[in-house]
């Protein structure tokens, strides 16, 4: 069997988009998988370190305000499902799949044009323009949240939660500690910025810096590629206090396995991960998405108790006196950690890949 992956342009694209091609890969070892990306975005790289096929295509978003670029977005977009179109008449998928982000437009319109089947995967609680742009073109549409027929057609939904990679949630907190280094008898608090990283959280993460080593906390803050030499530089002299900048996390299982409280951006993938592994968390929205979009990621939470919400206008005076607080309030983590978990879909990769292959024809 032949399947196409499209889409990406964040890690909360290209990491569901990952983990769906490996749970196919597992089912079916014999099946032809071949992604398709934006040129310059970060799936051109990060999906063939996971050891997959990528070929791009020239294709940027519509810019929100009148720019020469968006004068060249229809010639953009044609052409780029043109080049959609003859890489499906060479590869010939039994099915699509598109995550999202600029490159599955183009894939999604030409599979559909030529009746391949296609299904939609859609991270967030907000639905993204491309995806409600197609969703009467394709077959399926797998969603995270509840009450997406605001956005999409409800025959075509099935709610199967987000692709997360089941291992995130298997970490051991003893490995977890010696890995990083960490004192198992004093709290840990792990801050996470997206792929990207955040300027905001590293702006609050680095004035806190005294506050936390006063309060005897460990912290493993992941900053990001483009603010890591000036974080570094700021958290050299607590390395002693066991307060460290880390530019990427690889091991992002041992590092939720050794946090007890969690400050982190309310992107879909992240948020899947804190239901999943059940972490007490503060989310601190991005303002910088499309239709606020992490607000209503985080709200679907809160409104749960399942989880604490700082403003990104308010990080800088709010953040780290919620973080303390909930850091020295064992019963409040407890409680978080209960409602959390009741909204892990730890089994949303394998229901996807059942919903592709009844598409493609293969029964699972």
């Amino acid at each position: 069997m032949k399947f196409i992956i499209s889409g990406g342009g964040t890690g909360g694209h290209i990491f569901p988009a990952v983990a769906i091609a490996n749970e196919l890969r597992r089912r079916q070892p014999d099946a032809e998988i071949l992604f398709v990306g934006a040129n310059g975005r970060m799936e051109m790289t990060r999906v063939p370190e996971a050891g997959y096929q990528i070929v791009g295509l020239d294709i940027s978003g519509l810019q929100r305000r009148l720019t020469p670029q968006n004068l060249l977005f229809p010639i953009k977009v044609m052409r780029a499902v043109r080049k959609a179109g003859k890489l499906l008449e060479s590869f010939r998928p039994d099915a699509v799949v598109g995550v999202g982000g600029y490159a599955s437009a183009p894939v999604l319109l030409a599979a559909t044009s030529r009746g391949i089947p296609a299904l939609i995967q859609e991270q967030n609680s907000y639905a993204g323009l491309v995806n409600k742009l197609l969703a009467r073109r394709v077959d399926k549409i797998c969603v995270a949240y509840e009450g997406m027929s605001r956005f999409f057609p409800a025959e075509k939904l099935v709610l199967t939660g987000n692709p997360v990679r089941t291992e995130i949630a298997t970490g051991d907190r003893a490995a977890a500690l010696a890995f990083f280094g960490l004192d198992a008898s004093r709290p840990v608090l792990l801050v996470i910025g997206g792929s990207l990283g955040a300027r905001t959280l590293n702006q609050a993460t680095a004035a806190a810096l005294p506050r936390l080593q006063a309060a005897g906390v460990q912290l493993l803050w992941q900053t990001g590629k483009l603010y890591y030499p000036q974080a570094q530089e700021q958290a050299a002299p607590f390395g002693a206090a066991g307060l460290y900048a880390l530019e990427f996390v690889q091991r992002m299982d041992l590092a939720y396995a050794a946090a007890d409280v969690v400050i982190s951006r309310a992107g879909a993938l992240s948020v899947s991960e804190l239901c999943l592994t059940g972490k007490p968390s503060i989310l601190v929205p991005s303002p910088n998405v499309a239709e606020d979009h992490q607000t209503k990621n985080a709200l679907a939470l809160v409104k749960h108790d399942a989880a604490l919400l700082v403003k990104d206008t308010e990080a800088a005076t709010r953040l780290y006196d919620e973080a303390l607080a909930l850091l020295r309030n064992p019963a409040r983590q407890q409680q978080l950690n209960a409602h959390v978990r009741q909204l892990a879909h730890p089994e949303a990769t394998s229901t996807i890949v059942d919903e592709l292959l009844k598409l493609a024809g293969k029964t699972p």
